[in-house]
């Protein structure tokens, strides 16, 4: 489908606007605004993870740039589940109106409310739970049971004069749910009755063949590893993975072993699980770290976080040997019970390596059955379709090829090929007269988080830090006079990152003194013109002689 690179226009009088400002193109980040009757419901504010080439970053956030001169507008937040890419975001966007309703179910609230608390915020909380309905502005919600990696998942349906919109937010048709509790396929199947006119569809899995493992299917994989280990075993997931650590809980219970979590996110997760009576904990099952350390070897199972690498979690330090309570020690056992998100193979495996190197043996999705998706497969979302016959579908939640996948089952199944809008962040679609369409884009952009700092980081900040981390840096210095450009003590030359070799720079200072004799012959004085004639000498030279392209600072100081 054809961009737009054109503003908006203004939205047609009955009509409903939908823009992502973040998840669609991309996994994580989501937030997808919609408007209508000049008000504003916002559904999830994630967080992006970065990758390898922006060095530094914590976060990545939606860019709210198309709404922050509209944030009285906004009738409410309405979080889908509590994993980051959904509510990560959110403290960001309260920081600019702190009193906007944040609409959502028990557990996702709660995970919530414990992060805000970090933030030092007091959200306004609305609790909601599946077959609700509630209003906001002109907004007429619907709340839906779905099946996720995580308990208390909601679709929302949203109606509004200009129609009715289905977001399933994260999505999968588990038949076996721990819980019991389906995704709700007769709820969605009367509002395919009701008429859909707008389907907004998870992408994730929309390559992959057939229909999603039952996450029950783990558990004797899980039994069966941990029944052979003789010593302590380490089982690594997501933080929020509440029925992954409940199969595991289980087969610690069966084996005579007390539990402990390690890693801030896992005790707090857990924890709200535990009270909110998510995570089935039997009596003294549970140790802190300081007596688990204390107990015999087979007595003791640990669930940390880190199953993607994270170089500070608790399971990169235990591999890298940095821990401070957990040496891991020959005959080990780790499970790393989770997916690998891409991008993070490299991390992921190299932990992987570090641990084996210690003498462990690692138990992965790469050689047993230690995992299945939280998201619908192909065969699922030809169901959910199926269910709900939209006139129109905007696939979510993905990369292009998610996307595009997603869109080739909306019209096998009967979808009108120019009803399916693919519309990537910042594209703007609008539902009027029961036909969406592309109408414009807004500018979204990346929004970076480094330490306490929000958005001063940006594209060129990190080519520098790309080209400091892969080329290294030069720094020459020179004074000059002022008056006749001469200068008036020979150019200091130094480099980090660059060579262990202290002579590696040494041929270029002639070189330097010859371009600094000649802008002196030339009578140039401008210190600027000086310093680009410096680095044009020094860039030509460290391309000849050594094929490297450091970042380099001519600093010349006026005298």
């Amino acid at each position: 489908m054809t961009q737009s690179t054109e503003l908006p226009p203004a939205l047609p009088e009955g009509g409903l606007r939908v823009v992502a400002l973040g998840g669609i193109g991309e996994v994580g980040r989501n937030m997808t605004v919609f408007e209508h009757a000049g008000r504003l419901l916002v559904v999830d504010c994630g967080v992006l993870f970065p990758e390898d080439d922006q060095p530094g970053v914590d976060l990545i956030l939606p860019d709210f740039r198309a709404i922050e001169d509209r944030l009285d507008d906004i009738d409410a937040i309405v979080l889908t589940h509590g994993h980051e890419d959904h509510i990560g975001a959110v403290p960001f966007l309260l920081k600019l109106r702190p009193d906007v309703p944040v609409v959502g179910s028990r557990f996702t609230l709660a995970l919530l409310a414990a992060k805000c608390k970090e933030h030092r915020q007091t959200p306004h909380l609305v609790e909601v739970k599946e077959g609700q309905r509630s209003a906001f502005g002109p907004f007429e919600l619907e709340f839906f049971a779905v099946n996720h990696s995580i308990p208390d998942a909601l679709a929302v349906a949203i109606r509004t004069s200009a129609g009715l919109v289905l977001h399933t937010g994260d999505i999968k048709l588990d038949q076996l749910p721990l819980d019991g509790r389906l995704t709700d396929l007769a709820g969605f199947s009367r509002l395919g009755d009701e008429g859909v006119d707008l389907f907004l569809v998870d992408s994730t899995n929309a390559e992959v063949p057939g229909f999603v493992v039952p996450e029950r299917e783990i558990g004797p994989v899980l039994e069966n590893v941990i029944r052979k280990a003789d010593q302590r075993v380490i089982v690594a997931c997501f933080a929020s993975h509440v029925h992954r650590v409940q199969q595991v809980l289980d087969v610690a219970v069966q084996y005579k072993r007390k539990v402990a979590f390690v890693g801030r996110s896992m005790v707090r997760n857990m924890g709200i699980a535990s009270d909110l009576g998510f995570l089935n904990v039997p009596d003294g099952l549970f140790v802190d770290l300081d007596e688990a350390m204390r107990m015999e070897e087979d007595e003791v199972l640990f669930v940390s976080t880190g199953s993607q690498g994270e170089p500070l979690s608790a399971l990169s330090r235990m591999a890298r040997g940095e821990h401070r309570q957990i040496s891991i020690r020959e005959g080990d056992t780790v499970i790393l019970a989770s997916s690998l998100i891409p991008g993070n193979e490299n991390a992921v495996f190299n932990v992987v390596n570090g641990l084996a190197k210690l003498g462990a043996t690692v138990v992965h999705q790469g050689n047993a059955k230690v995992h299945v998706s939280g998201h619908s497969p192909a065969g699922e979302l030809l169901f959910l379709y199926n269910a709900v016959r939209p006139s129109n579908v905007m696939p979510v939640h993905g990369e292009w090829r998610h996307l595009r996948a997603n869109a080739a089952l909306a019209v096998a199944t009967g979808v009108a090929e120019d009803h399916v809008v693919i519309a990537e962040d910042g594209v703007v679609v609008d539902l009027v007269d029961g036909k969406a369409t592309v109408s414009g884009r807004v500018v979204v952009g990346h929004v970076y988080v480094d330490g306490l700092s929000v958005g001063d980081v940006g594209e060129s900040t990190l080519s520098d830090r790309l080209v400091l981390g892969e080329g290294g840096f030069i720094s020459i210095s020179v004074a000059i006079d002022t008056t006749t450009g001469r200068p008036v003590s020979a150019p200091t030359i130094s480099g980090r990152g660059f060579s262990d070799d202290p002579k590696a720079l040494d041929q270029v200072v002639p070189l330097v003194e010859m371009e600094l004799a000649r802008t002196e012959a030339e009578g140039i004085t401008d210190t600027h013109r000086v310093a680009q004639a410096v680095r044009r000498v020094v860039g030509r030279w460290v391309a000849e002689t050594y094929r490297r392209r450091p970042m380099i600072v001519p600093t010349v100081i006026p005298v």
